[in-house]
């Protein structure tokens, strides 16, 4: 099958790692998020009585390392990207549920008596699951911080027509597609076949005017990036 123009539409600096990934594949990367990440300004860490950190993105964990010196913590994250994300920053102690907000939720209350402390959930303003809520259910004591943001990019005319001859989009949050509909308002695409990385990441897409859609059947980048070859021409 030829290379196909694939729509990178994450947030920077993780679009260009997926962008590298979809070339490795032999296809064409168009990166053009939908979204930018904002620090939340004034934002603090405070690491008193916490026992553990939880990341549920790679920008939580780079929100943190750059506020914070700490790198003594047991980490568990969501996944494999943002496990590898942890341990570039310098965290040693890393678990990765390889799996999505309550697979993390499920791996942490497991090992819930290793932690002595509070477990500590640094990530955006809205987060893709509620993963304080989860552990709380669960007898785990959890907070929050929000570290930062994401808000959708406002598209020019010149970048709107750049979009022109793509054939497949992915999506990685549901706030991505949220935005992509707006996009598609003003800038129909009739065309576009969408992979999400999660059938919750799909969800805004019910009733958008689109050729084709799927969702990976693990949250997982590389079951995402699979899908593309089953995608139909």
């Amino acid at each position: 099958m030829p290379g196909r123009k694939i729509w990178i539409t994450r947030a920077q600096p993780g679009a260009d790692a997926t962008a590298s990934r979809v070339k490795a594949l032999g296809h064409e990367a168009l990166v053009a998020p939908l979204l930018s990440v904002q620090p939340v300004a004034g934002a603090e860490v405070d690491l008193t009585d916490i026992g553990a950190l939880a990341f549920t993105s790679a920008n939580g964990v780079r929100a943190f390392a750059e506020l914070s010196p700490a790198r003594d913590l047991k980490i568990f994250a969501v996944g494999a990207a943002t496990a590898a994300a942890a341990k570039a920053v310098g965290f040693r102690k890393v678990l990765s549920a390889d799996g999505d907000v309550e697979a993390l939720a499920e791996g942490i209350v497991g090992r819930q008596r290793e932690i002595h402390g509070v477990v500590l959930h640094p990530g955006a303003a809205e987060p893709a699951g509620d993963l304080v809520g989860l552990l709380k259910d669960q007898g785990v004591e959890a907070r929050s911080l929000v570290l930062y943001d994401t808000a959708p990019v406002s598209f020019t005319a010149e970048q709107r027509a750049g979009l022109d001859g793509v054939e497949v989009a992915l999506l990685h949050s549901p706030k991505a597609a949220e935005a992509l509909v707006e996009l598609l308002k003003t800038h129909p695409m009739p065309d576009l076949k969408v992979l999400g990385l999660s059938q919750a990441v799909m969800r805004p897409l019910a009733r958008a005017k689109i050729a084709h859609k799927a969702f990976a059947p693990f949250p997982l980048e590389a079951a995402l990036l699979n899908l593309i070859d089953r995608t139909p021409d």
